[in-house]
């Protein structure tokens, strides 16, 4: 089976989304393709059809070849949980942490099950993508590599080195990452793409060729900047940085930067309407006044990021906010902080403990070691819902009579206030449900449009396709892969 690997010349070159461009082109040509990851950082997962997670770009490749996520496609995946320790999933399953002290002797004894990972997913296709992590320019992260040049090299991967020109310095980046690489590493990439490109390539010219000359390495395309991937799930913080356009006259919902925040593209469907604006409040600023709505999104470490809240004052605007009439929604480690309490007796967030939530809720969190993973159905607000739980911890107490969601097995999820105005859930992708969408915009005031979001997702990898394969050598790339060779 055929196999080609992408990899960057740094972190947020564009990397996942060209593989799930990559990923969509295939399809269309009526190709298997598998999407892969070897080891993956970030805490944006999704639940996978036989019960694992994965890092949520790998899910979005997955729809992007029309297929269900699976944990093979991305074997390992770090949580981080704080500054030097991350919780370690392995084919889709916690098997602990590792911290800044271990990572390296511990990452490189995995190699064996990446690569089972990958020949399982190799005798189900055509051809198989694979996404890098970082840079094989890090050379000092070289021994024991999983992610880059060490997957490549293990597995027999050909690789396409991606460079940023938006970024700016895409020569110096690319032919320096020739440099500095091994002479055995180097003969793995074959080609490399030049993306985010705006404007006229005709002035790009001589740099490409320049490249070329330089590296060694042939030049597959000039991908330009894709405006379709601002309407895909994002996986990677470094989007939270970038504060979107203000625009008047429509209804604010506000969702605080927590420092371990996870999923937060849970947020996403509600940017498919035109009478919301969704603010993400960075650490330093208050929760504007003016919002209308509050999410408090799901968090890799609760009670670290509970403190992080209360530190920054956001607890106070919280609760002003609900005493002037506002909606606060909850989800999933958000949920946890509406309530009573925190308790952390084992440990399993750092060391044992337990913190006071922001009493909106009368419920109680009590964390433990077993992590729940599952897709589930519903009814909430009279609204149909679908969405997934992947939290580590059980939500119970008298708030909990009065539940955000009943599930088609009979349980019940989430709580909501006397009031109505506070709702706590552990549902990841709740708003994606147009219906429920509107239902909850409906009570800030906003007649939701009801757009379906799977759809607008879909439509945005078949726009970026088409963009790709009008400016990348897809054919040469099928050769490189070993198909047509």
């Amino acid at each position: 089976m055929a196999a080609l690997m992408l990899q960057g010349t740094g972190s947020d070159v564009g990397k996942s989304v060209l593989v799930a461009a990559l990923c969509r082109a295939l399809t269309h040509r009526g190709l298997r393709v598998l999407p892969f990851k070897p080891q993956n950082m970030s805490n944006n997962a999704a639940v996978t059809a036989d019960g694992g997670e994965i890092g949520r770009a790998q899910a979005l490749q997955a729809i992007a070849c029309r297929v269900e996520p699976h944990s093979d496609m991305n074997p390992v995946l770090l949580k981080p949980q704080a500054d030097r320790t991350s919780q370690l999933i392995v084919h889709g399953r916690v098997r602990g942490t590792l911290g800044s002290g271990n990572f390296r002797e511990a990452r490189g004894a995995l190699m064996t099950e990446v690569l089972e990972s990958y020949d399982r997913l190799r005798g189900q296709c055509d051809i198989v993508i694979v996404e890098g992590a970082g840079s094989p320019a890090e050379i000092n992260l070289r021994k024991g590599d999983i992610a880059n040049m060490g997957f490549a090299r293990a597995a027999d991967v050909s690789v396409v080195l991606i460079g940023d020109i938006d970024r700016g310095g895409v020569i110096a980046s690319i032919v320096g990452t020739r440099a500095v690489i091994e002479a055995d590493d180097a003969a793995m990439i074959r080609g490399f793409l030049i993306n985010k490109f705006r404007g006229d390539p005709a002035l790009f010219d001589d740099g490409y060729r320049e490249i070329e000359r330089r590296s060694g390495w042939r030049g597959l395309g000039v991908i330009p900047w894709l405006s379709a991937a601002a309407r895909l799930p994002s996986e990677d913080a470094v989007i939270l940085e970038r504060p979107a356009d203000p625009h008047e006259g429509r209804r604010m919902i506000a969702c605080p930067i927590l420092p371990r925040i996870s999923n937060f593209d849970d947020l996403d469907p509600l940017k498919l309407e035109p009478g919301v604006e969704v603010v993400m409040v960075p650490p330093g600023r208050p929760i504007p006044a003016e919002a209308a709505m509050i999410v408090l999104p799901g968090s890799k470490a609760t009670i670290a990021d509970m403190a992080a809240l209360r530190a920054e004052g956001w607890d106070i605007d919280i609760k002003a906010h609900h005493r002037r009439g506002g909606m606060i929604v909850g989800l999933c480690g958000g949920y946890q902080m509406l309530g009573q309490r925190i308790a952390d007796p084992l440990g399993i967030e750092g060391a044992p403990g337990e913190v006071e939530g922001l009493g909106l809720l009368d419920v109680e969190t009590l964390l433990s070691p077993a992590k729940i993973l599952r897709w589930v159905t519903g009814t909430a607000l009279g609204a149909p819902v679908e969405g997934y739980e992947m939290h580590m911890g059980e939500t119970s107490g008298a708030g909990t009579g009065r539940a955000f969601a009943a599930l088609e097995d009979g349980a019940s999820d989430g709580a909501v206030n006397g009031d109505g105005r506070v709702i706590g859930s552990y549902l990841h992708g709740l708003f994606a449900s147009p219906a429920l969408r509107r239902a909850l915009l409906a009570r800030i005031g906003v007649a939701g449009n009801g757009r379906d979001y799977a759809a607008d997702v879909d439509a945005a990898l078949d726009a970026i396709a088409a963009e790709f394969a009008a400016h990348a050598d897809i054919d040469a790339m099928l050769r490189i892969a070993g198909i047509g060779a």
